[in-house]
Parts: structure tokens; C-alpha cells; sequence
């Protein structure tokens, strides 16, 4: 049930009355998920490792969540970093991704916003970091001013939106003149050409750079398959476990594979916000 719903939504042929419902039944299951794993299960998404090696300076406490923390790093540094501004992630999880990049990219602040009520309670007990707040809302329907933030950061959670074309308006809403979208995501190869004339037809935006990234994903959901494995173990009743782990972005699993032989396609990209200042 996970995966149909993760893949009709990623893979974008449904009406957007059906995703909505779907997006709803995918909701209920992120709450279920998020009651369930550990608390050392911050971090969601699939991971990244360049080759030769990215070779991030890690603290020791970081280390072991190296590879989801580099699609991070990977996807905020586009623009050069995030020192100084002001810095929304729509989609933030279990707030792995908000706490490295707030302590590591020095921001003047960090929102982390999610429409996973209970992902934001635990995100508020499990992240104690100055300068980072969280937030519940929908990435349809951002909860902030106009021009309210440097930087919009999005990781490897668009695929689940009904209607992606909202959220892009909303990221152009919030983003003030010169403010950069930092995004990552997946989608099955037969619509990346709606998903890339989406980006390009974004009101107010204009893609600065784009680049696959199937390698170094690949790559990295290999190297961190022990510690997803180990994070996902108990999520499931035991006589789910074994579907369960082909679910898991791991080494073999449908989703490695999908990646692996090109019916599924992960990019980055770095958007900007025209500047209107006069010259």
C-alpha cells in the first residue's frame, strides 16, 4: 500500500482530486510511521556520495548519518551556502536535515515546516538547536508573509504534492526578490519532461542550474543501507518486515533498482527569484 501510493503520486498520470485522496491515506501513514521508528530515525531520505568521495567534515555525533546529510549539504550549497539569511524547508521529516544544515551553514534563522503533525512533535523534542523552529503546515499553503525568507529548501518530498504547481507559486510567494529555491527530487522518467517544463513555467522563478544526480544517489542508498535498515527494523509487524525492506531506499531494493535501470530519474536543482531591485 506504501509504495502504490508513494509511486502513483511520484509518477504524476493521476487527476488531482485522486492524488489529494491519496496524499490524505499517505498523511495517516506517515503519522503511523513517525510513532513507530526510534528516535534516532532523523533522517528519511536516500542519501548521496560523489565519487571520489564528497569527504564532508563531519562531527562524530553527525558521522553515522553521513550520507543522507550530504544530499543535504549537496542540495543547500547550490547558491554558495546559507550563512546569514533566512532559510525555509517545506518538507523538513524527522528534522535530521534542519538541525545539520542550522548548525553547520550558519543561518540567521531556520524554519522546518511539515504537514506531518506528529513528524513536528517529534522534531521539536528531538532537535534542540538555537535559531531553528518548527512548524506544522501544508506545502500548498504556506503559513508566512510574502518575502519572507533567503532561501526555500526542498529534499526529496515534492513527489507527494497533489497539486506541485501550488507549491511552486507558494515557494515564489514567500522567497523575497534574489532568494534562491534549493530542491531535490525524484520522478519516474515518462513524466520528467512535465516535471522540468513545471520548473521552468514557475511564476517569478528561473533555474539557475540542474543535474542529474541518479549516481551519487545510488551510491549513497548502497553505503547507508545498514543504517537505514537498522532504523526501519521495528516499523512493521513481523510478518511485514520482509516487504517492508524492499521498500526501504537500500542497496536492492525496488527503489535502488527503479533508479538503477532508468524507469525512475533523482535531480537537483537551484531556482531563483528575479530581483527587483532598481538597477
Amino acid at each position: 500500500m506504501a509504495t502504490t501510493i508513494a509511486r502513483a503520486l511520484r509518477d504524476g498520470v493521476l487527476e488531482p482530486a485522486t492524488r489529494a485522496v491519496i496524499y490524505s491515506a499517505q498523511r495517516r501513514l506517515y503519522r503511523y510511521l513517525t510513532r513507530r521508528v526510534a528516535d534516532d530515525a532523523v533522517f528519511l531520505n536516500y542519501g548521496y556520495e560523489q565519487d571520489p568521495p564528497m569527504g564532508l567534515p563531519l562531527d562524530a555525533a553527525d558521522e553515522p548519518e553521513r550520507y543522507p546529510i550530504q544530499l543535504y549539504h549537496a542540495t543547500a550549497t547550490q547558491a554558495g551556502g546559507l550563512v546569514g539569511q533566512r532559510v525555509l524547508e517545506v518538507g523538513c521529516g524527522h528534522g535530521g536535515g534542519a538541525s545539520y544544515l542550522t548548525r553547520a551553514l550558519a543561518p540567521a534563522s531556520y524554519v522546518a515546516m511539515d504537514v506531518n503533525a506528529a513528524g513536528i512533535e517529534f522534531c521539536r523534542r528531538r532537535h534542540q538547536v538555537p535559531g531553528l523552529d518548527f512548524v506544522h503546515g501544508d506545502a500548498e499553503d504556506l503559513p508566512f508573509p510574502a518575502e519572507s525568507f533567503d532561501a526555500v529548501i526542498n529534499v526529496e518530498s515534492s513527489h507527494c504534492y497533489p497539486h506541485f504547481d501550488r507549491f511552486l507559486a507558494e515557494v515564489s510567494r514567500v522567497l523575497r526578490p534574489g532568494g534562491t529555491f534549493l530542491y531535490t527530487d525524484l520522478r519516474q522518467r515518462l513524466v520528467c519532461a512535465q516535471w522540468e517544463a513545471d520548473l521552468n513555467s514557475a511564476p517569478g522563478l528561473h533555474v539557475v542550474l540542474s543535474r542529474n544526480i541518479d549516481a551519487e544517489v545510488l551510491r549513497g542508498m548502497t553505503l547507508n543501507s545498514e543504517r537505514m535498515q537498522a532504523s526501519m527494523e521495528n516499523v512493521a509487524p513481523r510478518f511485514l518486515r520482509r516487504w517492508v525492506r524492499d521498500m526501504l531506499p537500500v542497496h536492492g531494493s525496488a527503489i535502488y533498482r527503479n533508479i538503477r535501470s532508468g524507469r525512475d530519474s533523482y535531480w537537483m536543482y537551484c531556482l531563483a527569484k528575479a530581483d527587483e531591485s532598481p538597477r
